[in-house]
């Protein structure tokens, strides 16, 4: 496989979750971000401890199907390894990544990856969806939207969000996330994430929620969202929650 010539989100964040599929251009890119912001694998493994705290409430709540939107590569404590047995579909924008995604999960049952654009849900292939999430027309699913508000602008991510409510059944439950202002007290790191970053203060995330109804647990930095013992001692870089069509 040829070595990529730019980084790739996904897989530098794979590089802070300790995993193995990353490329040395990835590792540089992580590591220069860390020389202006400051080390950030605790802070990128309470996000993933709160998507498996969030994907474990949703199986609890008794959904067994999963959408994950912008799933990167689909390792370290992913939601097919959280929730085993359930039925997940992973999407990707990337299509470098939805093919090392496919490799990883090939073989692995009721789990898929197909590609997806979390700006549009309405077009991910109905056929994908049917193949690795057989009910998801007529029972509940579990959306995950982790680490991607922060690239899409306020009318983009509303839309997007209004469109996941509308493609899934009644009862349906949303994990989500945001960046919120951590940035601002790094500016050399702020302008490594480029123009398209978005970051928002938690009061005003819920407006863009639309029709989502955010559970009694709030909008709150996602290591205090129903830890299962003392919350990380992490930046509260990322906001969260869960909500319910």
């Amino acid at each position: 496989m040829t070595e990529p010539q730019a980084p790739s989100t996904a897989r530098m964040i794979d590089y802070w979750l300790g995993g193995t599929n990353h490329h040395p251009v990835d590792v540089a890119a992580a590591q220069a971000f860390e020389g202006a912001y400051g080390p950030c694998a605790d802070i990128f493994r309470s996000l993933r401890a709160f998507s498996g705290r969030a994907a474990r409430q949703i199986a609890a709540d008794g959904v067994d199907q999963f959408l994950v939107f912008g799933a990167g590569i689909p390792a370290q404590g992913n939601v097919h390894e959280t929730v085993p047995g359930a039925h997940v579909l992973y999407t990707d924008f990337d299509p470098e990544i939805v093919a090392a995604g496919r490799e990883l999960v090939a073989g692995l049952p009721n789990v898929g990856y197909a590609p997806g654009d979390a700006a549009d849900p309405r077009g991910i292939d109905p056929g994908a969806l049917d193949r690795a999430l057989p009910q998801w027309r007529t029972r509940p699913v579990g959306l995950v939207f982790l680490g991607l508000a922060a690239f899409l602008d306020d009318p983009t991510l509303a839309r997007a969000l209004d469109q996941m409510y509308d493609l899934v059944p009644e009862g349906s439950l949303l994990a989500f996330d945001f960046d919120a202002m951590e940035l601002t007290g790094y500016p050399e790191a702020l302008a490594m994430m480029g123009p398209g970053f978005h970051m928002r203060e938690p009061a005003d995330f819920g407006a863009l929620l639309g029709r989502w109804q955010v559970t009694a647990d709030g909008i709150v930095p996602v290591a205090q969202w129903r830890p299962d013992g003392p919350a990380e001692q992490v930046p509260d870089a990322f906001w969260g929650g869960l909500a319910v069509k």
